[in-house]
């Protein structure tokens, strides 16, 4: 799956435009890269989004197409470095 596609689905950021845009922006990044909107998300992956002075750092746990907005806590997990 797409990185922006999931960063939507996953509900990270609300659109998946502004999930673009954030990629483009340099402010994402996969495995400590830099990474475009195009990336292929794999499990195990660990993704970075700078929000302004805040960075969001999850491990990917799961990779699905469509999830109810309750389960789309169950695609990712936090981790604190």
């Amino acid at each position: 799956m797409r990185l922006d596609k999931f960063l939507k689905v996953s509900r990270l950021i609300k659109r998946r435009t502004v999930a673009n845009e954030a990629c483009d922006g340099g402010r994402v990044t996969v495995n400590d890269r830099p990474a475009k909107a195009s990336y292929d998300v794999k499990v195990g992956d660990r993704i970075a989004i700078q929000f302004g002075q805040r960075t969001l750092r999850v491990e990917v746990l799961d990779v699905a197409d469509n999830v109810r907005k309750d389960d789309a806590v169950g695609l990712y997990r936090e981790i604190g470095e």
